[in-house]
């Protein structure tokens, strides 16, 4: 299937005529995106280093791109591989506590109760903590499905697996998360299973 949609397909086909700026608009289009995906995976230390090799891999492989799927899916592809062998080449530890991931793209202000946003900012540090915990390939299915909000089939995609395989480690992901939050339900509230 050849997807004529792609937002991105006019500013690829000029970075493979040539146009270097072309490529530039795609890494400014995809940026925010890419490292939240790779801080997600390898920890906020390590996401400059995979967002730029991912990157700079993907302008490599920029003629192989072959438009069956969107561009962003290819680089969200490629940035998942390349946070994968970041992982694989280190020694285990847990993934580095974020103030604010968001942060390459930061909410606009809101008027809240500053103890709201304090509350908040503690439980989006606590989660992070708690999201390091998973298994790396479950991490990331939960990561594109649930905060970048990747359909089913964009997942599978990305992470080069089958759509079963998506969803079924999509729910164990779930499930495992469930239970590292259970263990802790003072910050969660949640019922033990």
């Amino acid at each position: 299937m050849t997807v004529t949609a792609d937002p991105d397909r006019p500013l690829v086909e000029r970075t493979l005529a040539g146009e270097i700026e072309a490529f530039e608009d795609l890494v400014s289009r995809h940026r925010d995106v890419v490292y939240r995906v790779a801080a997600r995976v390898v920890g906020r230390e390590a996401a400059q280093d995979v967002s730029q090799d991912a990157f700079l891999r993907a302008f490599h492989k920029l003629p192989d791109f072959k438009g069956q799927s969107p561009f962003r899916s290819w680089l969200l592809r490629i940035t998942h591989n390349t946070a994968l062998n970041t992982l694989a080449r280190r020694v285990p530890e847990p993934v580095g506590v974020s103030t604010d991931i968001e942060s390459a793209h930061p909410a606009p202000p809101t008027e809240r109760p500053p103890v709201d946003t304090i509350e908040e900012g503690e439980r989006r540090r606590r989660l992070e903590l708690k999201l390091g915990e998973l298994r790396p390939e479950h991490r990331a299915v939960l990561v594109l499905r649930d905060l970048e909000e990747l359909s089913y089939d964009e997942i599978a995609d990305v992470t080069g697996t089958p759509l079963g395989s998506v969803k079924g480690r999509l729910h164990r992901a779930r499930g495992e998360m469930i239970d590292i939050l259970r263990h802790n339900t003072y910050d969660w509230d949640l019922p033990r299973g």
